[in-house]
């Protein structure tokens, strides 16, 4: 993401305009912009012109409209990631953005082809400036997502194929996304009789070119962000996997690969072959060792953590907003679990609430870690009501609970004595 101009004053009030560049840049446009935001962006209408005789012409025309967002939509590429039996074509080694951002609202400036007032959706385009300003003004939260989204030099920086027998996922993983860029699903013979174990092995064998294929054409493995090449499986097929690519780059003089695959290929155990076992491979310790600075290999070893001590240490694993804040107000929690889709609420209530939380977390020295819903780790947060905390000493939660019950109770007792003495 590119920053085109910050023109924001100290009370919060004012403008960002950004240049989306790739698909972590859509996703990061999804968290910033809220309801009624005021959006300015560039848009294709069709308008109609009537000639001096009578007659209309329709045609398109580029123009700039500012809308007051209603409503706002968020499609990622692994959403249609295509899955087939095969992959043919010329083998290609870039991955191109193909998530989406819709954006709709009533427009609010005056324009000679859109009525003022009338609803029109924005599809934001990569490359094309986008200017964003709150109504409400730019709050800690939001303006940290704009300094972590013009960051250079991000990207993918694990690519990983999770494999089965006949199955793999291709996956891309980034500072805030997991993308599944491509699905392999094919039928491998049973082995049974002599027969049955020659179709097995040209089975085996087709899936493996298969895979190879797909391998060059959705695994950027010639770029240098790319730092772990993941092969992960839950039996003996990751190892034949690297075997016949090893094999195959050699036979194909494929130097490129064949050094990616010698200096950055890890091959990984997990307990299935499913894209959310690559949970399982964030907490590996081969790549926690070469990914320990990336933002979700440290939320994958803080919600492993989290687990860990909510099965062995309750008094100090809490989770819930409830119980969360009862925490919080009592300068208990270490660090903070929260999950991004928390502060998409269309409430601004709600989500003021939450970045107070992070900014009293951090204001006591704690660490809030704000999670992507666009990762296994942070859908696993999701599950668990988006919200949790790792305390720094044990809290028992029905003593803290009838704690507050009981001051609640004698603030209304003393409401309701001014009350009587007024």
């Amino acid at each position: 993401m590119k920053l085109v101009g910050k023109h924001i004053d100290k009370h919060g009030e004012g403008h960002v305009s950004l240049r989306p560049e790739d698909d972590e840049d859509m996703w990061h446009l999804y968290n910033l912009i809220q309801k009624d935001d005021l959006v300015r962006a560039p848009a294709i209408r069709r308008v109609q012109i009537e000639s001096s005789t009578g007659s209309t012409e329709s045609h398109r025309v580029r123009l700039n409209l500012t809308l007051q967002v209603n409503r706002i939509e968020f499609s990622s590429s692994s959403g249609g990631a295509q899955e087939t039996q095969a992959d043919s074509g010329a083998p290609q080694s870039n991955y191109q953005s193909r998530a989406s951002l819709s954006i709709s609202g009533r427009v609010t400036s005056e324009n000679p082809h859109v009525k003022l007032g009338s609803f029109h959706t924005l599809d934001v385009e990569a490359n094309r400036d986008i200017r964003i300003e709150k109504i409400d003004g730019w709050d800690s939260v939001a303006l940290s997502r704009v300094e972590e989204a013009i960051l250079p030099g991000r990207g993918a920086e694990v690519g990983a194929v999770v494999c089965g027998e006949g199955t793999a996922a291709f996956c891309l993983l980034s500072q805030h996304m997991t993308v599944v860029t491509h699905r392999i699903s094919m039928h491998i013979p049973r082995k049974s009789g002599a027969s049955g174990a020659s179709q097995h092995e040209k089975g085996l064998s087709k899936f493996y070119s298969t895979l190879y294929d797909a391998f060059i054409r959705h695994i950027p493995y010639g770029n240098a962000n790319l730092k772990v090449i993941v092969l992960a499986s839950a039996g003996w097929v990751r190892e034949a996997v690297a075997e016949y690519m090893l094999a195959e780059a050699s036979r194909r003089s494929d130097k490129p690969l064949q050094r990616a695959l010698r200096e950055r290929l890890l091959k990984i155990h997990i307990s299935s072959p499913h894209v959310h076992s690559l949970v399982e491979v964030m907490k590996s310790p081969e790549i926690v060792s070469q990914l320990k600075e990336t933002k979700f290999a440290r939320e994958g070893l803080a919600l492993d953590r989290f687990f860990k001590m909510l099965a062995t240490d309750e008094m100090r694993a809490w989770y819930g907003p409830g119980h969360v804040c009862l925490a919080v107000d009592r300068g208990a929690v270490g660090t903070l679990l929260i999950s991004d889709e928390l502060f998409r609420s269309s409430n601004p209530v709600e989500r003021k609430k939450y970045v107070s939380l992070v900014e009293a977390i951090q204001q006591k020295g704690g660490e809030a870690m704000i999670f992507s819903s666009m990762h296994e780790s942070g859908q696993q947060l999701n599950q668990l009501t988006g919200i949790a905390a790792i305390l720094t000493f044990p809290l028992d939660i029905e003593v803290v609970e009838a704690e507050e019950k009981e001051r609640l109770e004698q603030e209304a007792a003393e409401e309701g004595a001014d009350a009587e003495g007024g």
